[in-house]
């Protein structure tokens, strides 16, 4: 019989094939991790799960031979669900459960609800393992959107809508919702709150993620004209927001680099910029900066510094989040767009097939095409 060590372990390596792995440390936090999300019954049932989800009655044809009843593995499931733990899906009419990825996935799911314990095992977990782990594709789940004040659009600079963050927020037909920033939250709870904004409700979700976020009770349901108050609060904070790297996001999360797991963590790289799905960069006129300043205090990713009573940009670092152009009196910072326009993917099952494709090869692809062709667990 496994041991309780080795039933996380097992957890574990199932979670690390996901698209965003669960790297090992010498340190074995990543192992604390779990056993604060999971109990051993429920990690033992979560390395049944696929990455794919899948309908109650084939995980039970996979665990019956267990003795589980299919009605007590629902509820274990749904309790799973509730404490965010796993992820529950609705296709028409039918429930499928699958396995998430530890961020984005479970990590935010404990949003209001985190404890101490695992704040401070989450924060050591990025800086050891896991920020590396979030770039080690440089498929980015999130990319860099510049704030509505700094893009002046013209016939020569057309801003695509997926760049837009009133058009996104404009054409979102569903219900909108808010939830507390995780990262914000990890930092209160371990002692070394934000220095960057006050602002705590900056995450927010679109569509079928919202609804499962309230379902959750975890957010809580908006307008569009509340959507857009948090964003003007935003961009005064000067915030970086981050939608999911789709066309048509889900979510979009207004970001510091005091606090933000991926901003934090990318930040530690020499060429940020490379890591970053963006379209934009910023540029100083030489002869209109008065030398103020405010630019390199604004800046979340550390792309600015003043040389000679001028303001510079290090295009390494800068990621076109645009924060510096509205906060310039003289107008002497402008945002350009880059030669090559990158095409977001179309959804996030796009996304992740990208993510995995370049973490696993085409090869192992083919073989998880063939496992789903035969309804095994992947």
């Amino acid at each position: 019989m496994n041991t309780e060590s080795q039933i996380y372990q097992d957890l574990r390596k199932h979670l690390d094939r996901l698209p965003i792995g669960m790297p090992v440390t010498e340190s074995g936090v990543e192992i604390r991790i779990l056993q604060h999300l999971f109990t051993p019954k429920e990690a033992q049932m979560a390395t049944q799960l696929s990455m794919i989800p899948e309908p109650l009655k084939r995980i039970h044809k996979r665990v019956k031979k267990t003795g589980i009843s299919i009605e007590k593995l629902e509820q274990a499931l749904d309790h799973m669900v509730s404490k965010g733990a796993i992820q529950l899906n609705k296709k028409d009419g039918e429930t499928l459960y699958s396995v998430i990825p530890l961020a984005i996935g479970m990590y935010e799911l404990q949003v209001n609800r985190l404890t101490k314990g695992l704040a401070e095992d989450m924060f050591q977990y990025i800086n050891e393992a896991f920020g590396e782990e979030l770039h080690h594709t440089k498929i980015p789940q999130l990319r860099t959107i510049p704030v509505e004040k700094s893009i002046a659009v013209t016939q020569e600079h057309q801003v695509s809508t997926y760049d837009n963050i009133r058009q996104i927020v404009e054409s979102i037909e569903r219900p909108i919702a808010v939830s507390n920033c995780i990262c914000r939250q990890t930092k209160d709870i371990i002692g070394d709150s934000c220095r960057q904004t006050d602002l705590r409700e900056a995450c927010l979700l679109f569509g079928d993620t919202a609804e499962y976020m309230v379902d959750l009770g975890i957010s809580r349901s908006i307008t569009k004209e509340e959507t857009f108050d948090i964003l003007r609060k935003a961009e005064e904070a000067g915030l970086v927001l981050q939608p999911q790297n789709t066309q048509q996001p889900e979510f979009v999360c207004c970001c510091c680099g005091d606090c933000c797991g991926i901003l934090v963590s990318v930040k530690k790289f020499p060429r940020p910029a490379e890591l970053y799905a963006s379209n934009y960069y910023s540029t100083v006129d030489p002869e209109l900066c008065t030398g103020c300043g405010d630019c390199v205090d604004i800046c979340q990713l550390d792309a600015r510094a003043m040389v000679d009573s001028v303001a510079m940009v290090n295009l390494n670092r800068c990621i076109g989040c645009g924060n510096c152009v509205p906060i310039c009196v003289p107008n002497a910072i402008q945002l350009q767009k880059k030669d090559k326009e990158l095409s977001p993917p179309k959804d996030m099952d796009s996304l992740y097939t990208q993510i995995m494709t370049q973490k696993a090869g085409r090869l192992n692809m083919l073989k998880m095409g063939m496992k789903m062709l035969l309804r095994l667990k992947i």
